[in-house]
């Protein structure tokens, strides 16, 4: 029987409560995790936690802030100079601020599409280019419904949002030839701090479910995936309303 390859995966926003559910989910003796964020002593207790759990290797530990992007480019050398290569890469980093809030304070739009879009785009170039050169390798990033359609109620967050989604799907389109593939999650409403202010309902997932989702789209080399998937027809059918309806109402 031949030993199975290590498989070296990094997780770029690790201290995002879907991010550690799915550190949880991945964490064996086969896998090498590498756990990159702003909050490097929180990284250091959840490294910890997974080890003592026994679940596989130590987890190593990076400092990588998304809004940082003039440090980006020492980022990756950094990472390899730890791991022989990079297998998968997982982007869950984010910001969210209300909408009535960022309309009134610019510097919460800003962070928002800084953060969600230009720090994942600056990140990702980097990635991606490395595991083209390489010919193999996994993308995943996790987007939004959100990006789906412009709607008042969030619409700064949702278009940072929907800027990733097509970035990713032209990155998918470039590398498709090449041997790697890239995967975009859209998850819906997840009970994690981030969604701590708002009230809690039927549609709302636990991280541990998105996770899931997550490793069975990446087993299935699926391009796209909603998560959960009844978020496939409530997005169709907020695309399909007309705008001279849609403009009307209160979304």
């Amino acid at each position: 029987m031949t030993e199975q390859k290590m498989k070296n995966i990094l997780i770029l926003g690790a201290n995002s409560g879907m991010a550690r559910a799915l550190a949880r989910e991945l964490a064996s003796p086969q896998v090498q995790l590498i756990l990159a964020g702003r909050k490097v002593a929180e990284l250091e207790k959840s490294a910890k936690d997974l080890e003592i759990r026994g679940h596989g290797p130590a987890p190593k530990v990076v400092s990588f802030n998304a809004l940082e992007t003039g440090q980006h480019e020492q980022f990756l050398p950094e990472v390899l100079s730890r791991v022989e290569t990079l297998d998968e890469v997982y982007l869950f980093f984010g910001q969210l601020h209300g909408q009535a809030e960022a309309q009134k304070d610019f510097s919460l739009a800003w962070e928002m599409l800084m953060t969600n879009y230009v720090g994942a785009v600056s990140i990702l170039e980097r990635v991606a280019a490395y595991m083209e050169k390489r010919g193999q390798g996994i993308i995943i990033g996790v987007s939004s419904v959100a990006g789906d359609r412009g709607r008042q109620s969030n619409y700064l967050y949702g278009s940072s949002k929907a800027g990733l989604t097509v970035y990713l799907q032209g990155l998918r389109n470039r590398l498709a030839r090449s041997g790697v593939h890239v995967l975009t999650v859209k998850p819906g409403f997840v009970d994690t701090p981030m969604t701590r202010n708002k009230k809690k309902g039927l549609l709302f997932t636990q991280p541990k479910a998105i996770a899931q989702g997550m490793l069975k789209a990446v087993r299935a080399r699926k391009n796209s995936v909603y998560l959960p998937g009844f978020w496939k027809y409530i997005m169709l059918i907020i695309r399909s309303v007309p705008e001279s309806v849609f403009k009307k109402l209160k979304m």
